[in-house]
């Protein structure tokens, strides 16, 4: 992992020159559109899990106090 944090300018640029090489100047686009729908999704999924874990904890807490309602306390 730190190997990615030493690179120099002459390393990122050979890598962006072999990856254009590769892949194509055509191609890098749809590759960097398709990878930000896919980052899209993880998040939206992401907040969807999280907006449902926060609604579970507000029903809990609704019933606790319904609970504690009827007990009389």
């Amino acid at each position: 992992m730190l190997f990615f944090f030493n690179l120099g300018g002459g390393e990122i640029f050979i890598i962006v020159l072999f990856v254009l090489l590769f892949f194509g100047s055509k191609r890098i686009p749809e590759m960097m559109r398709g990878m930000g729908k896919g980052i899209r999704m993880f998040k939206d999924a992401t907040q969807d899990i999280q907006q449902d874990i926060e609604d579970s904890v507000k029903d809990v807490k609704k019933d606790i106090d319904e609970t504690k309602k009827k007990i009389g306390k």
